[in-house]
């Protein structure tokens, strides 16, 4: 089972990122669970979001997990909000920020020793120059499709096409240049 764990603010994406990589994972014949835990978060309230992925059937609907991957979509919760609790030696960290990875890494004191597993990419620059306004959900997705390998960028974005479908074609393509900007920016 591949776990994944969000870290966000309210109305940064997280929620809808982990609901539509979930709708793109249901494609592949691969059972999902997409969730988030934030009560009565208002916007800009920190929250966690969750995915898990599995060939078989995913009885376990617990928070906890242990994950493989954390994403990190405000940049300030990495530095704030604990986000190598429950790691495994193997997790990858999938970090937004400005800074470089060894900068990053220098005000962390927990990644020291996983720079192999620690990556960095602006989603918000990203979703300022192509969505027009800060929604780091969209280039998040461009970048873990990158490092997870789970999937082929090609197939991401028509399946993602159809999960956005909803909106108008300026906003479905705005988020295909989000996405595919962060799988070739991420560090």
């Amino acid at each position: 089972m591949v776990e994944i764990r969000w870290h966000s603010r309210a109305g940064q994406g997280a929620v809808s990122g982990a609901k539509g990589l979930g709708d793109v994972v249901a494609t592949t014949g691969k059972e999902v669970q997409a969730f988030a835990l934030y009560g009565s978060a208002k916007r800009g309230a920190a929250l966690r979001a969750y995915n898990r992925i599995s060939d078989e059937q995913i009885f376990n609907h617990a928070k906890f997990m242990h994950p493989d991957f954390v994403l990190v979509i405000d940049p300030a919760l990495a530095f704030t909000d604990n986000i190598e609790v429950n790691e495994k030696d193997e997790t990858k960290y999938i970090i937004t920020t400005h800074l470089s990875k060894e900068e990053l890494i220098a005000g962390i004191p927990a990644l020291k020793g996983k720079e192999d597993r620690v990556f960095v990419v602006d989603c918000i620059e990203i979703s300022l120059d192509t969505i027009g306004r800060s929604m780091p959900n969209s280039p998040m997705l461009g970048a873990f499709v990158k490092i997870s390998g789970m999937f082929e960028l090609d197939y991401f974005l028509e399946n993602m096409k159809r999960v956005l479908s909803k909106f108008p074609q300026k906003i479905i393509d705005a988020n295909m240049d989000a996405i595919t900007r962060a799988y070739n920016e991420v560090k």
